[in-house]
């Protein structure tokens, strides 16, 4: 599933074809695809497919088209604060930037059928919080992933304002999958060969809206062949924040703001996009016929536009050798993390308003 648009070069090339396409329509989604590099959720030596709208699949490893995210992230209507679950959570990228837009004090939770994917999400996570700067840019609120069957979830478990599931759903299941949602909540998922949004309006009422043709492997279910009953799925808890994290949070949150204020007392920075060279298309060459004996031979005519294009052309050929390289980008100072260390404060504290980040 995929190839609604062109392959980019890079995720921000990948993200303005998403634009373009319709596919990322507000600003909080379209900042969440750019802060997570959907190249960082790929197998060594496979990054070279990242940024071509088509889905991928290695082993259990597992990512939907960026066509298809971006519809779930429009479909979802993320707000601060909400309760979210991600039903076959995969490498975590999805979760990941929801992550960045329910922020803090969100709840932000996964399950997943397969152990080593589970292994693979919180790794491409530690490394995220650990090394990129678009860490430090949001107010985050880390994912939890489970190992577990989705359709084997505790019926005790706590509802949610906001559910996704990544795997086919049947319509005997279509309810199982409602009552976790929360009245106001949405419920994103393919159904029926449709992805779905299902809106909560009441205790037993709810509004479907198709949002797109899909075509989605289907959920697991569990094997019925012994008599013995699985193990139900055991939710994460709604935990409250500790005083130290909530700290932490409105420390960082003040000077985020201060750093902010700052820079835009300084002005807009002009970044000038490189621009990509076109290659100068020529018109067809006019030709005339003349009478040689009995024969009637083609002969060019030349053109003063003719002229002037093969005149354009050699003096871009000796441009090519004459053009001075480009200087490369210098790296982005991280200015909260510069802030944050120059504070008069212990040395431990400063590590653990940073969360322990090596850079």
């Amino acid at each position: 599933m995929g190839g609604a648009v062109s392959a980019g070069e890079d995720n921000d090339d990948l993200i303005d074809n998403l634009k373009e396409a319709q596919y990322i329509r507000t600003d909080k989604v379209e900042q969440a695809f750019r802060a997570i590099d959907r190249g960082d959720y790929y197998l060594e030596g496979y990054r070279d497919n990242a940024y071509k709208d088509l889905a991928w699949k290695h082993g259990n490893i597992h990512l939907s088209a960026p066509c298809i995210y971006s519809e779930v992230m429009e479909a979802l209507n993320l707000q601060q604060g909400l309760s979210f679950l991600n039903l076959g959570s995969g490498t975590g990228y999805l979760s990941t930037m929801v992550g960045l837009i329910i922020g803090p004090f969100g709840v932000n939770h996964g399950v997943e059928l397969h152990k080593d994917v589970v292994e693979y999400a919180k790794d491409r996570l530690e490394e995220f919080i650990r090394n990129s700067d678009s860490f430090d840019k949001f107010e985050f609120c880390e994912p939890s992933f489970v190992v577990g069957n989705c359709l084997e979830i505790s019926s005790d478990s706590h509802q949610y304002d906001r559910i996704y599931c990544g795997a086919g759903v049947q319509k005997d299941h279509e309810n199982y999958m409602k009552v976790m949602l929360k009245v106001g909540g949405i419920l994103v998922m393919p159904i029926e060969d449709q992805l779905t949004q299902i809106t909560r309006t009441g205790q037993s009422s709810w509004e479907s809206k198709n949002i797109l043709a899909v075509s989605f492997a289907p959920l697991v279910q569990q094997s019925r062949n012994d008599s013995s009953k699985p193990d139900a799925v055991v939710l994460p808890p709604f935990s409250v924040r500790s005083l130290q994290d909530l700290a932490r949070i409105y420390i960082r949150r003040t000077v985020r703001n201060l750093v902010n204020e700052e820079a835009l007392s300084k002005g807009p920075v002009q970044r000038v996009p490189q621009k990509r060279k076109r290659r100068r298309c020529r018109p067809p060459r006019i030709n005339t016929y003349v009478f040689v004996g009995n024969q009637l031979i083609p002969e060019p005519m030349e053109s003063e536009e003719d002229e002037r294009i093969e005149k354009e052309s050699k003096e871009e050929e000796l441009d090519k050798d004459t053009v001075e390289p480009l200087k490369p980008e210098e790296p982005q100072v991280n200015l909260l993390r510069d802030k944050i260390l120059n504070l008069p404060l212990p040395e431990p504290l400063k590590v653990y308003l940073l969360y322990y980040r090596e850079k």
